[in-house]
């Protein structure tokens, strides 16, 4: 005979399912934070990466804005001066500007020497021709903003906060003509540039290199640029329209 079972519940007598259900305090104990912990570190990871991805995006997105600058800039000028025979920023008296229209009025004009007058000294400040390069090439439509904006307030911002502005002085060991410079450009950028511009070399071709300051719109030098680009510096870099 087997062994007798007491109080056996209705439910099984009646040959229904029977469940038992433990206490808290039972040897089974509920494994609590495993699954919770587990989805916050996927969660993490996933913030993490996305982060990183996002950051390389900005800072490929700021390269190509600053290489579209570049060569809108060498576009822009090469435009004006097809249709108006001088330079931007050279081109005057102001009363030739001024019979060109109404958005002409305001515009600064150059001494119509035949160059670009805008020194070293003189590149980031809108002094000299800098100033009037921005000013006429607005007026004429090959770049947006107010012609009206005269001084260092003309020179366009490129995509670290620096300016944007013209050179017809001689940098980075010799580079003649016309050029189109940039400040406050990281290292890693500015090396990203110049491999997609040029040769990659900030001390050759015709995109040169000088190494700045932070936080500054440091003037190029003439002397060549004794090191690789450093992606913990910033740099100035003029690249010959």
């Amino acid at each position: 005979m087997g062994q007798k079972i007491g109080n056996i519940p209705a439910a099984v007598k009646s040959g229904a399912p029977y469940v038992s259900v433990q206490s808290s305090g039972s040897s089974a104990k509920f494994q609590s934070g495993n699954v919770p912990v587990s989805a916050i570190l996927v969660v993490l990871l996933a913030v993490a990466v996305l982060g990183w991805l996002f950051a390389r995006y900005i800072a490929s997105s700021r390269v190509s804005t600053a290489i579209e600058a570049l060569n809108g800039t060498t576009a822009a000028v090469f435009a004006y001066q097809d249709r108006y025979g001088r330079t931007p920023g050279d081109d005057g008296p102001e009363a030739s500007l001024a019979a060109r229209g109404s958005i002409w009025s305001t515009v600064t004009a150059g001494n119509v020497d035949g160059r670009l007058d805008i020194s070293i000294n003189q590149l980031f400040t809108g002094n000299g021709e800098s100033g009037p390069f921005w000013q006429q090439l607005r007026a004429a439509g090959f770049w947006s903003d107010d012609p009206s904006i005269t001084g260092q307030a003309a020179l366009p911002r490129n995509p670290w906060g620096g300016l944007l502005s013209a050179l017809a002085d001689d940098m980075g060991g010799g580079l003649s003509g016309n050029k189109v410079c940039m400040s406050q450009v990281p290292g890693t950028a500015a090396s990203a540039i110049d491999i997609e511009m040029d040769d990659g070399n900030g001390a050759t071709g015709r995109l040169r290199a000088t190494q700045g300051s932070r936080g500054a719109n440091t003037n190029p030098s003439n002397g060549v640029l004794e090191a690789p680009y450093d992606d913990g510096l910033v740099y100035t870099i003029c690249y010959r329209m």
